[in-house]
């Protein structure tokens, strides 16, 4: 843990304004309560998520529920805007032209760190990447902390003084970042996200990109050329070809590898799909370029069961497979999770496109696809990119989603959720659909 004087030095002594009082805003606004500094809370929501909390945990709290006001900004030095705002709101656009300092907690997090930090990104498989990173160095008997845009924010992991710090980041992360040093920087794939927020793809792109910034090592997807950083970085492919660091090789079937060193066949691992062997050889990369033993990374890779949420299993019912991927919410991991079925597939989708060109996935819905469901706001925008790719239902809900899968399904049919969209427009987020998604299916299954 950094002692006082470090973190004084890491951090100037200015008053500090956390917009946004959600899970990164309330480690942001506790760790500097915490530690000293002076603080003010804003968020536009009546009652802000993680306001319970703070006023529990500290005896002052001087917090604003209601717009972004003038006077606030006028008031602080430095204002540290939670990810799941826009930084190009004009509140915060003219706080700026008034010379206010605007960053994020990954910024804080990354002025106060001491310890090597492992910085993954992408458009899809970074939850997976990091979750796996940070169990093949947990087996190699490393100290290791996950977290960032996954589960305990940056900030919360300072005091474990881990070995390492293995963080997922996000696009809205990454742009309010600069003083990030990453022992190794990762992007695993780019596709179209988040359009509703940047100005083109280009925009989106260059954000991601960022994380190479500083970095001492890069890893990037020798199959997306887009994430290439340099001749000198450590790469991974599914192509046996490739002439990748980490790659596929085919052998009497699949193998993970290490240059032409077959380490572990695909039907020992309890993921499948190929999106999921490409998250496997870039957890390889990452973790054998920390120095983690070949034993610790395939040990890992062996017991990996996936993440909740993300090509998840749920049942098998008469014969029909049903899988949840809620997390798949840009066309990019819907169409990676759609191809890495091994069965005809019945498709959920639907919700918040955010500006994406659904087209993209026509051929792929054309391909795979015997029928789709779709729900939620732009469910028509899809029908219309998608229109004689395939069947298409509209649905009200997804009770009626899961029951026309259910009657339209045959043995050796895979359901799967795999929205392409957002959540928002129905649940507060995709762990929720997901859940719905899986009670749905529950309730079929007993009936």
């Amino acid at each position: 843990m950094l002692n006082v004087k470090q973190q004084t030095t890491a951090l100037a002594d200015v008053n500090y304004l956390v917009v946004g009082l959600g899970l990164s805003g309330y480690s942001v606004a506790a760790y500097l309560i915490e530690h000293g500094y002076r603080c003010r809370v804003q968020d536009t929501r009546d009652i802000p998520p993680y306001l319970g909390q703070l006023k529990s945990r500290f005896d002052a709290v001087d917090y604003n529920v209601g717009p972004l006001t003038a006077e606030l900004t006028g008031w602080a030095d430095v204002i540290v805007v939670s990810p799941g705002l826009s930084i190009r709101q004009p509140e915060l656009v003219a706080a700026v032209e008034a010379g206010k300092m605007l960053l994020g907690d990954i910024e804080l997090f990354a002025r106060l760190v001491s310890k090597p930090v492992i910085a993954i990104t992408g458009s899809n498989g970074k939850s997976t990447v990091t979750t796996l990173v940070g169990a093949m160095l947990a087996r190699d008997r490393k100290k290791v902390a996950v977290g960032g845009n996954i589960g305990n924010a940056a900030l919360d992991l300072l005091a474990q003084d881990p070995d390492y710090y293995v963080l997922e980041l996000s696009s809205y992360q990454l742009e309010t970042t600069t003083s990030l040093r990453p022992r190794i920087a990762a992007v695993l794939n780019l596709s179209e996200d988040h359009l509703d927020r940047y100005a083109d793809y280009a925009e989106y792109t260059r954000a991601k990109l960022h994380i190479y910034d500083n970095a001492s090592l890069c890893v990037s997807n020798l199959d997306d050329a887009l994430t290439r950083h340099g001749a000198d970085d450590v790469s991974f492919s599914l192509e046996p070809a490739s002439g990748a660091d980490f790659r596929m090789i085919e052998n009497k079937g699949y193998w993970l590898g290490h240059g032409d060193e077959a380490w572990l066949n695909v039907n020992q691992l309890k993921v499948s799909g190929r999106h999921n062997w490409s998250n496997c050889l870039a957890a390889m990369a990452i973790a054998f370029s920390l120095g983690v033993s070949r034993q610790a990374i395939v040990g890992a890779l062996q017991d990996f069961t996936g993440i909740a949420h993300r090509s998840q299993w749920v049942a098998e019912i008469d014969g029909v497979e049903w899988i949840n991927d809620s997390k798949a919410t840009n066309v990019g991991a819907a169409r990676a999770s759609i191809e890495g079925r091994e069965r005809p597939v019945i498709l959920i989708a639907g919700g918040q496109s955010k500006g994406a060109d659904m087209s993209i996935m026509t051929d792929t819905i054309r391909a795979r696809v015997k029928r789709v469901l779709l729900l939620g706001e732009d469910a028509g925008r899809l029908q219309q990119a998608w229109q004689g790719a395939s069947r298409i239902e509209r649905v009200r809900d997804m009770r009626e989603a899961v029951q026309r899968a259910r009657e339209t399904a045959v043995a050796g049919d895979c359901v799967l959720l795999a929205p392409a969209c957002a959540s928002f427009d129905m649940y507060e987020k995709f762990e929720q659909r997901g859940d719905d998604f899986m009670q749905c299916v529950r309730q079929i299954e007993h009936v």
